[in-house]
């Protein structure tokens, strides 16, 4: 297909990768022009470029989708920008509408919690200045968050943000409390009416409330204008342009009336100069506590960050120096004194002590640190002093990995955001449209004096119908909740894992390492009468030494862990599929199979109800025979882990079926999971067989949420709806899960699972309320209770139950900070 013949400027900007010739041009270029609205694309393979003009409205998705279908792939990359200026959910929508429209932008979220953008686009495409320059025409300012940094600069904008508030607040209640005991006052109370009209007279009263209204408006208020009319101009009103609406007819209105009553109506000369300064007064009293709130839905990052070591002691020279954290490098020998915290990751290499490591994994004990033991940064050494090398350094270690984690998922939006957004898209517009139906409605058929009416209700219309709390009531749950999964040792990667894990109805483990343990252990050991458990241990692991099976290495690390002494084995003969046999201290020793037994003529009859019993338990005994008698049965296994069955029957308990798919043998599986309780077992699977699973759960309509710690499983976590990585597996499992425990406790996942029910529980309960109070009370502002029972809400009312809104559903997120995980210790 050839490209149209249009004479377009080409003005976006792809990398492609993975083509190699000229073929591969053809191809993607015969991709591009299949997208609809494509009018001239060129492929440069020497500069791996595509160069591609639209003929309308720009769709780069769907070009770097149809360029992926083709085979080949897209270099993209992500900023991150810092907003300010937004207050509402519309702010938002208008931002993300900005950002998409700069070409090369793939996806733009915005989080209004956060006050930050995340924005993936093509490589070469477009840059971070273009993109601020972009939100700066939508009315808002930007800057980029540096790589690595994305703490650096926050707080003090959100502190400096907040003294702001603070300083305009008070200024605004102090000029405010005058104006409102003047007219409000005067109508309360009969004693304040007699002293105003004594002492200052109606007219000059009036006079005052407009000087000082008038400082209010434009000097504490001031930044409501500076936002709301370019707003308006651009024909994108928000939330500030309807508070500058509301307040602007408010005090226009009174101004007339004050200065030049003649104009008006006879019956409506009146001022409502309170109106619009307690107005401006209760929004900016709002402003400041969602500001303080906002501060603390971050409180899990900024502890996450002060868990980092300021400094390290590193020995340089021969000397240990103290240099900068950022000074320490891969390789370096780091000192750690009592009391100290870890400051990069590392192994330890001369020393020993007690490491505290629960703000990393939530174990509450201390674990022992000796020679070539890991340690992590942010852990805190408590009694001894030990060396280690430093392993990873800077955003490599895990702490820098867990905030970097915990910030892209409190950036996600769920996807029960998508709904609100559509909402909000429209919803000031429509506000806007209703307060001047409510105006012209009360205008025409309103009682006496009817301007009045009319002009009180439309500014109670367009005060109350705030959407900040619709736009704040997700991502503040998002941030408040996987913070708090951080400090239990449950990292959300990604912010759609919260929703996709509460809807999980079937939960799938793997087996090794993550039911058990995931390494042979020495599980049973019983000798014969006449035989000394320690001497025939001993022997047998002086035997097993030879060899490098797991089972024997089990063997010997038990007889080790016993302080056994192990002696050398002479005449050492293997007999493959039966048993080992060698003479050790001048005995002869014989380990292996009932049928290596049976061989040598060796009855295992005395040991036959043991046998019985731990073949129902998926266990294969072997026998040892020392000079010729039997001596000892002996089992090896990979245990389970002691909370296992606990979390097993916490997550029957959630109303949840437990399915085991593992690659062990049947018999072994099938006994576990009997003693387990596990509904279901898919044993004997290789990886790709562990996916076959997992998609045959989905096929019956149900969620599945698998959990592994292996290479292996990787897939599986991949596949399945979510996936649950235990954070002492392997990276590659962990990048392929959506969701990482970072201690291998499996009451984590339970854990995780109440987390992710009361997050998506919150959420709902504030969008209800959000929702709720916007559909009740717009209808009351405009009046439709009047005819009924009289009833009008004040704009002053209405400003101050428009704060309370926004206050309701940051006060109801941070009640996730106060959640009790189900099981304690994991």
């Amino acid at each position: 297909m050839s490209m149209p013949d249009v004479q377009i400027r080409p003005n976006h900007r792809l990398v492609i990768e993975g083509m190699t010739c000229a073929s591969c041009v053809g191809r993607v270029e015969k991709a591009i022009a299949n997208v609809p609205g494509v009018a001239k694309a060129s492929v440069n393979l020497a500069t791996e470029r595509a160069d591609i003009a639209f003929s309308g409205t720009p769709d780069v998705p769907a070009v770097i989708t149809a360029i992926r279908n083709a085979g080949y792939e897209v270099g993209e990359r992500t900023i991150e920008l810092d907003i300010e200026g937004m207050n509402c959910a519309s702010c938002v929508g208008r931002v993300e509408k900005a950002l998409r429209a700069v070409s090369g932008v793939t996806n733009a979220s915005v989080n209004l919690a956060m006050e930050r953008a995340t924005v993936r686009v093509a490589t070469a495409s477009t840059t971070a200045s273009r993109l601020a320059q972009a939100i700066k025409a939508a009315g808002y300012a930007a800057n980029e968050v540096a790589t690595g940094k994305a703490e650096d600069g926050g707080p003090d904008r959100r502190e400096a943000e907040l003294r702001s508030l603070k300083i305009s607040l008070a200024a605004a209640a102090v000029l405010t409390i005058p104006v409102f005991v003047l007219e409000m006052g005067s109508h309360l109370v009969p004693a304040i009416h007699e002293f105003v009209m004594e002492t200052v007279g109606m007219r000059e009263s009036w006079y005052l409330q407009f000087l000082l209204t008038t400082l209010v408006l434009f000097g504490p208020g001031l930044r409501f204008f500076r936002k709301g009319v370019p707003a308006l101009l651009r024909l994108a009103p928000d939330m500030d342009s309807l508070v500058v609406l509301g307040t602007t007819a408010a005090w226009g209105f009174s101004v007339v009336a004050t200065i030049a009553p003649q104009l008006l109506p006879e019956g409506t000369t009146n001022v409502y100069y309170e109106a619009a300064a307690v107005i401006v007064s209760l929004i900016l009293l709002g402003r400041y506590l969602e500001a303080r709130a906002k501060g603390r839905t971050s409180e899990a990052i900024k502890r996450l960050l002060g868990l980092q070591a300021r400094s390290a002691r590193v020995l340089r020279n021969g000397e240990a120096v103290d240099v900068p954290l950022q000074q320490v490098r891969t390789g370096d020998v780091v000192i750690v004194r009592p009391g100290e915290k870890v400051p990069v990751d590392g192994v330890v290499i001369d020393g020993s002590s007690y490491v505290d490591e629960s703000m990393i994994t939530g174990e509450p004990v201390p674990v022992n640190k000796a020679g070539g033991s890991d340690v992590v940064g942010g852990t805190v050494n408590k009694n001894g002093s030990f060396a280690f090398r430093a392993t990873k350094v800077g955003s490599d270690t895990l702490i820098a990995q867990i905030i970097r984690m915990v910030e892209e998922a409190q950036a996600d939006k769920l996807p029960i955001q998508a709904m609100v957004d559509r909402v909000t898209n429209w919803f000031v517009p429509a506000v806007m449209l209703a307060a001047a139906a409510t105006f012209i409605v009360w205008l025409i058929f309103g009682p006496d004096p009817a301007l009045t009416f009319a002009l009180v209700n439309a500014v109670a219309v367009l005060i109350i119908a705030c959407p900040c709390a619709m736009g704040l009531a997700t991502p503040t749950s998002i941030m408040v909740g996987t913070g708090r999964a951080a400090e239990m040792g449950v990292l959300f990667r990604r912010g759609d894992a919260l929703q996709t894990l509460r809807d999980a109805e079937v939960i799938a483990l793997d087996k090794t390492g993550t039911l058990t343990l995931g390494e042979p252990t020495l599980a049973y050991f019983k000798t014969s009468e006449g035989f000394a458990r320690n001497e025939i241990l001993s022997l047998v692991a002086s035997l097993e030494a030879r060899s490098e099976h797991p089972i024997a290495e089990a063997i010997v690390d038990a007889a080790r862990r016993d302080g056994l002494p192990l002696a050398a084995a002479d005449n050492f003969a293997a007999t493959p599929g039966f048993g080992v046999a060698a003479m050790i201290g001048g005995r002869k020793v014989e380990v292996g199979a009932d049928r290596f037994m049976a061989r040598l003529g060796h009855s295992v009859a005395p040991f036959a109800n043991d046998a019985e019993r731990l073949a129902r338990e998926g266990q294969s005994p072997l026998y040892a025979a020392v000079d010729g008698r039997l001596a000892a049965i002996i089992t090896v296994a990979d245990p389970i882990k002691p909370t296992t069955p606990e979390a097993i029957a916490a997550l029957h308990g959630l109303g949840l079926k437990v399915a085991m798919i593992t690659g062990d043998n049947r018999r072994t599986a099938e006994a576990i999971a009997r003693r387990l309780g596990i509904d279901e077992v898919v044993a004997e699977v290789l990886p790709d067989g562990k996916v076959e699973a997992v998609k045959r759960l989905a096929s019956k309509g149900q969620r599945v949420a698998f959990v592994g710690d292996g290479i292996n499983d990787a897939p599986a976590l991949a596949a399945a709806d979510v996936g649950i990585a235990i954070g002492t597996g392997t990276d590659v499992a962990i990048e392929s899960a959506g969701v990482v425990l970072m201690s291998g406790d499996l009451r984590g996942v339970v854990n995780a699972i109440a987390l992710s029910r009361a997050t998506i529980r919150n959420i709902g309960q504030n969008l209800f309320w959000a929702f709720a109070y916007n559909a009740a009370l717009i209808p009351v502002a405009a009046g439709a209770l009047y005819p009924v029972n009289g009833t009008l809400l004040s704009p002053v009312l209405a400003a101050g139950a428009m704060a309370l809104s926004s206050v309701f559903v940051l006060t109801n997120a941070l009640r996730l900070k106060r959640f009790s995980p189900p099981l304690h210790g994991a």
